[in-house]
């Protein structure tokens, strides 16, 4: 669960920085630049300070990513989400929930091998 919380708040982080950024340039001011920068400073301390599988939880995260971002388009950009944009995206959300909730069987532990043939008596 805090895993959870931590990959949506660095995916708030990220889309967040991202627009500032993006506000700076569009805008000129510079503020956005810096603000930006700030929190997409603190996007990477919130990725990289927890200790957790890297690829298994980046890979979620990126399907975290795609939808907060495209939250982000609609609500402060006014983009409208397009056909390939959705369909994409499923495909982004179902790999994302893949990862998460698909946990593959264990390997067998390799068993002590019988120094006898089968079949075969031990000899005094």
């Amino acid at each position: 669960m805090r895993e959870a919380l931590f990959l949506v708040l660095a995916a708030f982080l990220e889309v967040g920085g991202d627009s500032l950024v993006r506000f700076g340039l569009r805008s000129g001011r510079w503020i956005g630049l810096a603000a930006g920068a700030a929190v997409l400073f603190a996007y990477g301390l919130s990725v990289n300070l927890p200790k957790w599988d890297f690829g298994r939880l980046m890979g979620v995260y990126i399907a975290l990513f795609f939808v907060v971002a495209q939250g982000f388009a609609v609500a402060f950009f006014h983009e409208k989400l397009k056909a390939p944009i959705l369909v994409g995206g499923l495909l982004i959300v179902a790999g994302g929930l893949l990862m998460t909730f698909w946990q593959p069987e264990p390997h067998a532990s390799p068993t002590a091998v019988d120094p006898a043939p089968a079949g075969a008596q031990a000899r005094e």
